[in-house]
């Protein structure tokens, strides 16, 4: 007689004997029910974006992820991934709220997408259950296999919100420095599966008072999660060692807000010319340092300067008032009709424009659109970006003067490897010019602050962040805010801070690593998923009927 085998046990652990049968006090149940499940994930997915800014609650991101994981303990894999997907709803929706303020319900196609991501997590988590004393290193794998992927696709990925860039105020921050973000939310994701271990554990078949055995597995899981969350207060950052530079940055701030800012681009333009004829005036003066170099945001001059004489002239004033070149963050024309190119240029005082880093990776359906026509059928905002935005292919790798800086342009400092590209390529301090008067709220430039102050970690280097409307900082090399703006104001900051001697930059273990440690863990996970789905309870089974038939 045939039989037929529940699919719903597909990763159920082994059924138990009753808890009358065993005397148990305790018990964390085998499996939850759909409405606890759903709730599980909503809290998960809240208490992951409370560690995010503006918010900052960094140590609820390891109680999240433990939380999904008990969430899905003995799930089928189904359930898994639908409460996934509302897991990453719920979050993508909170964190990255902000890029709605002026286009409407389209923005939401973005949690939308990116949710998926969490659904396929949410399909592996309970597989991780399989062989709980991997538990931890398996649920910070499908993490960083997770992130990987939504790093990558669709169309060149959307790292945004990684969990690595919540612990920008975290001990964990200075593991950064061993092996990047992927090893940050390693890290995190195996705190949480050690959070929830010990919580099964302590729930189980009888008090832990009563089994010695069993009151070691709690405390051994808690100190390990304590460990992992605290290790990096030992960690070693090196020092950048080269000279000490005086950096300068000019917030311009703009008219207004809102998807009309390119309209304002002459007052964007004479705004930041203005202020960096203050601080001329202030050297003058002698109330403010003479800077090695000056950095405006992208987006400072809207107005092409190679095509536009006024500008051309406007900005070689300021140039040559200050005395060092300044970066400036220019919206060129080109390549063809059809184009622009959001470029950063060296202006030097004495020879005009000079070197310039195209933006590499220009953010699908905001500075391009992908798709075009479809896209328009479900809005016509995207419209409002009639021409898209050419990808360079040069790194972002910039001299000034005598120094050298690895510069990204706005989201691509979430990127790891555009980022890395710059640094090996010779930048002795990291540079992020950045146009926030598009989202008009303070979510979008702290959460990008923060990963200005991951990067300046993770790379041991000095790092500043220029903004149109704020928040601009300048970032010390161990992720440390020594100065910084408020948002929506002009304002100038001046700081001296130390870069990395000339080919002295690659001075930390993740500098040297690259993306290895992300492709090896990502790799790994995926094995060993692989095999315990092969070889769950529900296929053994099935093999010794078909042997004993």
């Amino acid at each position: 007689m045939a039989t037929t085998v529940d699919s719903d046990s597909v990763t159920s652990p082994p059924e138990e004997p009753a808890a009358a049968a065993t005397g148990r006090s305790f018990r964390y149940p085998d499996r939850l029910p759909a409405w606890a499940v759903a709730l599980g994930s909503v809290l998960s997915g809240a208490l992951l974006w409370l560690a995010f800014p503006p918010v900052g609650l960094w140590w609820t991101a390891p109680i999240a992820l433990g939380l999904f994981a008990l969430t899905l303990r003995g799930s089928r894999l189904r359930r898994g991934a639908w409460a996934g997907y509302l897991f990453g709803l719920v979050f993508f929706t909170a964190v990255l709220h902000w890029a709605g303020t002026y286009v409407g319900s389209v923005w939401l196609f973005l949690p939308v997408s990116q949710a998926a991501f969490t659904a396929l997590l949410g399909a592996l988590t309970p597989l991780t259950w399989r062989r709980p004393a991997l538990l931890p290193a398996l649920t910070g794998g499908a993490w960083v296999l997770s992130e990987a992927l939504r790093s990558r696709i669709p169309f060149g990925g959307f790292p945004w919100a990684r969990v690595a860039f919540s612990q920008a105020d975290a001990p964990t921050l200075k593991l950064a420095s061993l092996a990047g973000a992927p090893g940050v939310t390693f890290a995190v994701a195996a705190t949480g599966g050690l959070l929830a271990l010990a919580l099964v554990w302590l729930l189980s078949e009888r008090p832990p008072a009563a089994n010695q055995r069993q009151l070691l597995k709690v405390v051994g899981a808690a100190a390990g999660a304590i460990a992992l969350m605290a290790i990096g207060l030992v960690v070693p950052l090196p020092s950048p060692g080269g000279p000490t530079v005086t950096v300068a940055i000019i917030q311009g701030n703009v008219p207004r807000l809102g998807l009309d800012f390119n309209a304002q681009r002459r007052a964007v333009l004479d705004n930041h010319v203005n202020a960096t004829m203050k601080l001329a005036s202030q050297i003058a003066a002698g109330t403010a340092k003479q800077p090695d170099f000056v950095i405006w945001p992208e987006n400072s001059s809207d107005i092409d300067p190679l095509a536009n004489p006024d500008a051309y002239a406007e900005i070689t004033q300021a140039a040559q008032a200050m005395k060092v070149p300044i970066l400036i963050g220019g919206m060129m024309n080109g390549p063809g009709p059809t184009h622009v190119s959001n470029t950063s240029i060296v202006w030097s005082p004495t020879t005009g424009p000079g070197e310039r880093y195209v933006k590499r990776h220009p953010v699908p359906f905001a500075e391009y659109i992908p798709l075009r026509s479809i896209a328009r059928m479900v809005s016509n905002k995207v419209d409002l970006v009639p021409r898209d935005f050419y990808p360079g292919d040069r790194v972002g790798v910039m001299t000034m003067g005598k120094y050298t800086l690895a510069d990204s342009i706005c989201f691509e400092v979430a990127y790891d490897g555009l980022v890395h590209d710059a640094v090996a390529a010779g930048g002795q301090m990291i540079a992020v010019q950045t146009n926030n008067a598009t989202f008009g709220k303070t979510e979008e430039s702290a959460q990008q602050l923060a990963m200005v102050r991951f990067r300046a970690a993770e790379y041991g280097l000095p790092a500043v962040m220029a903004s149109t409307t704020g928040i601009s900082a300048v970032v010390e090399h161990d992720g440390t805010v020594s100065q910084h703006s408020g948002l929506f104001e002009q304002a100038i900051l001046v700081e001296q801070v130390q870069i990395a001697a000339p080919g002295h930059q690659i001075a930390t273990v993740a500098a040297v690593l690259g993306e290895w440690p992300e492709i090896l863990a990502s790799l790994a996970t995926a094995v060993a998923l692989a095999l315990l789905w092969w070889t769950r309870p529900q296929r053994r089974l099935g093999r010794r009927r078909e042997k004993a038939a």
